[in-house]
């Protein structure tokens, strides 16, 4: 029989929370990574003593995961408003002056 609404005796895992054996499997990859990073670091090193070049470009490849890339926004829109008065000025070097007091 289920619990009557509003019992606060059997919430279950809150959401959003792991579960144990998730936890612990993610608590274990991130460990093995954190230990790469070491390796990971010479093993730059050698490269960019070979290969300057090359050593950038997986620099820059590696940072890919840990800033974000900017994302491009496209807006569109239309106008509708009719254009009422134009105006154009023109330089002579001695005055401005508009066109409708030529």
């Amino acid at each position: 029989m289920p619990f009557a609404k509003g019992n606060k005796l059997g919430k279950g895992r809150p959401a959003g929370q792991l579960n144990r054996s998730t936890e612990q499997a993610k608590l274990a990859i991130a460990r093995i990574a954190n230990g790469g990073l070491d390796i990971l670091r010479e093993d730059l090193e050698k490269i960019r003593k070979d290969n300057p070049i090359e050593a950038a470009k997986l620099y820059l490849r590696l940072l890919e995961y840990i800033v974000p890339k900017k994302s491009s926004m496209e807006i569109s829109g239309e106008i509708n408003q009719r254009i009422q008065q134009t105006s154009i000025n023109i330089k002579d070097g001695t005055a401005d002056r508009h066109i409708k007091d030529l």
